[in-house]
């Protein structure tokens, strides 16, 4: 096999792998939205990584094998910590706010991290990209319609997370060059697990059984859905594979009006069809021009 089609194929990997990882992050928003508020947010979000964790153990022997730099404890530190909040506000933008509402503004998301990746990662923005991003940051608009209402408090936590999720992205895009991709979701277990145990200890309430199951579940979906993300990020550029998450705000309406009984704003419908429309043409076109571009080796990325 050439290069050039083996290069197309893997980019066509990505592009798979990324679509898997909206739908299992669907399972994570409809388990997360169900529990609701009933738990502290901080503690739902430590049992999430607790349980995440225990999954990801075995990966923890690459520790012993190759042990990490100061400069990468640092790293996935910074990564962790970034996350860990970026989770918390999540988690409470989740039980105040639409599901619909929740995923289409962390699409201010991929806008941060598409802009990050030309600029720390050296991945070239050909204008299909730079068009796929403004109409998807228009499709947001649509739906959130700044200036015509207020920001609530489940807004702004989201808000917030935004670029929060998109430094912890472009991380692990950084890691993807010497690390497998369970190691990778080992280390932002172990670190997100430290950041929230603090919180989680402060507003601690004694779980159920059944909340204990569904954080259980939530940890499943999640970290299976890490470690597909990781398997993207390795196959074709992040902004590439960023788009595709876009779709997830189709699965996120649709979930929302069938299981919870949330109405179809035409704004949201409106929004989403413009963010769809955009994830479907770059990824038809950047499948085209993979021919002619790669994600730049590790030498070449500086962060």
């Amino acid at each position: 096999m050439s290069k050039p089609i083996a290069q197309q194929n893997r980019v066509a990997a990505g592009i798979g792998w990324m679509l898997l990882t909206t739908f299992l992050f669907l399972g994570v928003t409809g388990i997360v939205r169900h529990v609701g508020s009933d738990l502290p947010n901080i503690e739902a979000a430590f049992l999430r990584y607790v349980f995440g964790l225990v999954l990801v153990l075995p990966a923890a022997r690459a520790l012993w094998r190759t042990p990490l730099s100061k400069r990468q404890w640092g790293l996935y530190s910074a990564r962790g910590f970034l996350h860990g909040i970026g989770v918390m506000l999540w988690f409470y933008a989740m039980a105040r706010i639409p599901i619909a509402e929740v995923t289409a503004i962390g699409y201010i998301s991929p806008i941060f991290v598409t802009i990050g990746a030309a600029i720390f990662l050296g991945e070239r923005l050909q204008w299909r990209r730079i068009g796929a991003v403004v109409a998807a940051f228009v499709g947001a608009l649509i739906i959130l319609r700044p200036g015509f209402q207020d920001l609530n408090s489940g807004q702004l936590a989201q808000l917030t997370a935004a670029p929060l999720f998109a430094a912890s992205l472009l991380l692990a895009k950084r890691f993807t060059d010497n690390a497998s991709s369970w190691f990778i979701v080992f280390m932002l277990s172990a670190t997100c697990t430290l950041t929230l145990l603090p919180g989680a200890i402060a507003q601690w309430r004694d779980p159920t059984w059944t909340e204990l199951g569904w954080m259980a579940l939530t940890a499943v979906f999640a970290t299976v859905g890490h470690y597909t993300m990781t398997q993207a990020f390795r196959c074709a550029p992040i902004t590439v594979t960023q788009p595709i998450g876009f779709l997830q705000l189709v699965w996120a309406t649709i979930l929302g009006m069938v299981v919870f009984a949330e109405p179809l704003d035409p704004f949201v419908l409106a929004g989403g069809a413009v963010i769809v429309a955009s994830a479907t043409y770059i990824s038809h076109r950047e499948a085209r021009v993979a021919l002619r571009q790669t994600t730049p080796p590790a030498a070449a990325t500086k962060l």
